[in-house]
Protein backbone atom coordinates (compact mmCIF):
# COMPACT_ATOMS: atom_id res chain seq x y z
CA UNK A 1 0.00 0.00 0.00
CA UNK A 2 0.98 3.51 -0.58
CA UNK A 3 0.40 6.81 1.41
CA UNK A 4 -0.17 9.84 -0.72
CA UNK A 5 0.96 13.55 1.31
CA UNK A 6 -0.54 16.27 0.39
CA UNK A 7 1.28 19.59 0.82
CA UNK A 8 -0.85 23.37 1.54
CA UNK A 9 0.25 24.16 -1.27
CA UNK A 10 -1.00 21.33 -3.92
CA UNK A 11 -4.47 21.35 -2.53
CA UNK A 12 -5.17 24.69 -3.98
CA UNK A 13 -7.24 24.93 -6.85
CA UNK A 14 -5.13 26.49 -9.59
CA UNK A 15 -6.51 29.09 -12.10
CA UNK A 16 -5.90 28.58 -15.36
CA UNK A 17 -5.00 31.58 -17.78
CA UNK A 18 -6.32 32.38 -20.55
CA UNK A 19 -5.29 34.04 -23.83
CA UNK A 20 -6.67 37.54 -24.57
CA UNK A 21 -6.01 39.35 -27.83
CA UNK A 22 -3.46 42.39 -27.91
CA UNK A 23 -5.69 45.61 -28.57
CA UNK A 24 -5.24 46.55 -32.35
CA UNK A 25 -3.60 49.95 -33.02
CA UNK A 26 -5.69 53.04 -33.48
CA UNK A 27 -4.80 54.04 -37.22
CA UNK A 28 -4.35 58.55 -37.36
CA UNK A 29 -4.44 60.30 -40.26
CA UNK A 30 -1.23 62.22 -40.86
CA UNK A 31 -1.07 65.39 -38.75
CA UNK A 32 -3.67 64.13 -36.28
CA UNK A 33 -1.20 64.07 -33.11
CA UNK A 34 -3.05 63.37 -30.14
CA UNK A 35 -2.84 66.45 -27.39
CA UNK A 36 -2.28 65.27 -23.44
CA UNK A 37 -2.81 68.28 -21.01
CA UNK A 38 -1.11 67.19 -17.69
CA UNK A 39 -1.99 69.29 -14.42
CA UNK A 40 0.88 71.49 -15.02
CA UNK A 41 -0.48 72.07 -18.42
CA UNK A 42 -4.02 73.31 -17.27
CA UNK A 43 -2.60 75.20 -14.85
CA UNK A 44 -0.68 77.25 -17.13
CA UNK A 45 -3.52 77.38 -19.85
CA UNK A 46 -5.42 78.85 -16.93
CA UNK A 47 -2.69 81.42 -15.82
CA UNK A 48 -2.67 82.89 -19.73
CA UNK A 49 -6.36 83.05 -20.31
CA UNK A 50 -6.77 84.77 -16.58
CA UNK A 51 -3.72 87.28 -17.41
CA UNK A 52 -5.35 87.71 -20.96
CA UNK A 53 -8.27 88.63 -19.37
CA UNK A 54 -6.60 91.12 -16.68
CA UNK A 55 -4.99 93.50 -19.78
CA UNK A 56 -7.66 93.82 -21.71
CA UNK A 57 -9.85 94.95 -18.76
CA UNK A 58 -6.97 97.54 -18.18
CA UNK A 59 -7.03 98.09 -21.89
CA UNK A 60 -10.79 98.78 -22.42
CA UNK A 61 -12.03 99.36 -19.05
CA UNK A 62 -12.89 102.88 -17.94
CA UNK A 63 -10.38 105.77 -17.47
CA UNK A 64 -10.32 109.08 -16.43
CA UNK A 65 -8.14 111.89 -18.57
CA UNK A 66 -6.25 114.46 -15.96
CA UNK A 67 -5.30 117.74 -18.19
CA UNK A 68 -3.84 120.65 -17.28
CA UNK A 69 -6.80 123.32 -17.38
CA UNK A 70 -9.14 123.95 -14.58
CA UNK A 71 -12.79 123.13 -14.98
CA UNK A 72 -14.99 125.33 -13.81
CA UNK A 73 -16.23 125.21 -10.31
CA UNK A 74 -19.93 124.39 -9.98
CA UNK A 75 -21.55 126.99 -7.53
CA UNK A 76 -22.45 125.29 -3.81
CA UNK A 77 -23.93 125.92 -0.38
CA UNK A 78 -23.38 124.34 3.03
CA UNK A 79 -26.50 122.90 4.63
CA UNK A 80 -26.43 121.09 7.92
CA UNK A 81 -27.72 118.06 8.39
CA UNK A 82 -30.67 117.97 11.09
CA UNK A 83 -32.42 115.28 12.65
CA UNK A 84 -35.24 113.73 10.26
CA UNK A 85 -33.33 115.07 7.31
CA UNK A 86 -33.04 113.17 4.43
CA UNK A 87 -30.80 113.57 1.38
CA UNK A 88 -33.89 113.68 -0.44
CA UNK A 89 -35.90 116.44 1.35
CA UNK A 90 -32.42 118.64 1.23
CA UNK A 91 -32.65 117.22 -2.65
CA UNK A 92 -36.12 118.82 -2.84
CA UNK A 93 -35.37 121.86 -1.18
CA UNK A 94 -32.17 122.71 -3.05
CA UNK A 95 -33.83 122.15 -6.80
CA UNK A 96 -37.80 122.04 -6.59
CA UNK A 97 -38.19 122.53 -10.11
CA UNK A 98 -35.57 120.02 -11.41
CA UNK A 99 -35.25 116.29 -11.17
CA UNK A 100 -34.67 115.15 -7.66
CA UNK A 101 -33.38 112.18 -8.12
CA UNK A 102 -30.40 113.53 -10.11
CA UNK A 103 -29.61 116.09 -7.33
CA UNK A 104 -29.63 113.72 -4.83
CA UNK A 105 -26.68 112.01 -7.57
CA UNK A 106 -25.03 114.88 -7.76
CA UNK A 107 -25.28 115.73 -3.74
CA UNK A 108 -23.87 111.75 -3.24
CA UNK A 109 -21.15 112.51 -5.60
CA UNK A 110 -19.96 115.92 -4.28
CA UNK A 111 -19.48 115.09 -1.03
CA UNK A 112 -18.53 111.69 -1.71
CA UNK A 113 -20.56 109.84 -0.25
CA UNK A 114 -20.91 106.14 0.00
CA UNK A 115 -24.91 106.04 -0.36
CA UNK A 116 -27.70 107.99 -0.17
CA UNK A 117 -28.09 106.92 3.87
CA UNK A 118 -24.66 107.66 4.57
CA UNK A 119 -25.98 111.27 6.18
CA UNK A 120 -24.84 112.00 9.62
CA UNK A 121 -26.82 113.92 11.96
CA UNK A 122 -25.32 117.40 12.52
CA UNK A 123 -22.61 117.23 9.49
CA UNK A 124 -22.28 119.67 6.96
CA UNK A 125 -22.74 118.71 3.46
CA UNK A 126 -22.13 120.78 -0.09
CA UNK A 127 -25.39 120.94 -1.95
CA UNK A 128 -25.49 122.57 -5.32
CA UNK A 129 -27.36 126.08 -5.75
CA UNK A 130 -29.54 125.62 -8.70
CA UNK A 131 -31.20 129.40 -10.69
Amino acid sequence: MSTITLNQFEAREMRHLRAVRAPQPVARQAGSAHVRLTRRGKLVILSVAVAAIAVLAVMFGPSSTATGEAGTPQETTSVRVMAGHTLWEIAAEANPNGDIRKTVDEIIELNSLPNASALQMGSEIAVPVYQ
